[in-house]
C-alpha cells in the first residue's frame, strides 16, 4: 500500500510523485538501499541522541547494525554515556542525513536492551582488536593516558590467546522501537518534502505532510 504525494517544483514547471509506503520502516528500507546502491559512503552512520534523567541531551554518531520491524538495532558499552542515560531515560532519537541524495530521516522511540544471543552473535562477528578493545576500553571514563589503554589491549590478548574471545557483560545491543518517523526531502528554494509517520494507539501508522 502506497500514498501518492505530488510535489510541485515551481522554479522547473515540473511535478515530482513521491511514492511512500505506508509502512514507515518499508519506506525507510527503500531509502536506505538507494542511498548505498548510489554509492554514499558512511551510509549507515546516524547521530543518536540520548537525555540525561535531569533534561541535559548529548549526541553522537554511531553506525546502524540492523533494522527490520522490530526497530533500528546498534551497539556499545552500556557503561558509557549513552549507556547511563538510555539506563535512566530509555528515550533517544535518530537522525540519518545523505547530503549526496538530500535525505535525512528522524527517527523518535523508546530503546531496549537487545537479547544476549543477539549481542553474542553480532560481537562474535567482529575483527579481533575490535572485540578486545570492547574489554579494554571503560568507555566515556577517564583514561590517565593512550598508552594505558593499549596496555590492557595487549593484556586481554595475552589472556584470551588460543581461543575465542566472549562478549563481555558490559557491551552489547541497543533497539530503538519507533513510535515516530520523519523522512525529510531536499528541494529548491528550501521548500523541502517532510512527511512525519506517528504510531496511534491502535498500533498502525498515520502519515501526513508538514511544512518544512
Amino acid at each position: 500500500m502506497t500514498e501518492d504525494f505530488v510535489h510541485a517544483d515551481f522554479n522547473l514547471g515540473t511535478l515530482d510523485v513521491i511514492d511512500l509506503d505506508a509502512n514507515p520502516i518499508q519506506q525507510f528500507t527503500k531509502w536506505y538501499y538507494e542511498v548505498q546502491a548510489a554509492g554514499v559512503t558512511e551510509y549507515p552512520a546516524m547521530t543518536l541522541a540520548t537525555c540525561s534523567s535531569d533534561g541535559r541531551p548529548s549526541a553522537r554518531i554511531v553506525y546502524l547494525r540492523g533494522f527490520d520491524q522490530r526497530g533500528f538495532a546498534f551497539y556499545t558499552n552500556y557503561n558509557s554515556r549513552k549507556g547511563d542515560e538510555l539506563a535512566k531515560n530509555p528515550f533517544a532519537s535518530l537522525c540519518f542525513y545523505w547530503k549526496e541524495l538530500e535525505r535525512q530521516v528522524r527517527i523518535e522511540g523508546r530503546v531496549n536492551q537487545v537479547s544476549s544471543a543477539e549481542s553474542d552473535a553480532y560481537f562474535a562477528g567482529r575483527p579481533l582488536n575490535n572485540q578486545l578493545g570492547a574489554w579494554a576500553s571503560s568507555q566515556s571514563g577517564h583514561l590517565e593516558s593512550a598508552q594505558v589503554l593499549y596496555t590492557r589491549v595487549e593484556e586481554f590478548r595475552q589472556r584470551f590467546a588460543g581461543g575465542p574471545i566472549p562478549r563481555p557483560a558490559h557491551w552489547g545491543g541497543y533497539r530503538m522501537v519507533p513510535d515516530r518517523m520523519e523522512f525529510w526531502q531536499g528541494r529548491p528554494s528550501r521548500l523541502h518534502d517532510r512527511f512525519a509517520y506517528v504510531l496511534n494507539s491502535t498500533g498502525t501508522w498515520t502519515v501526513n505532510r508538514i511544512n518544512p
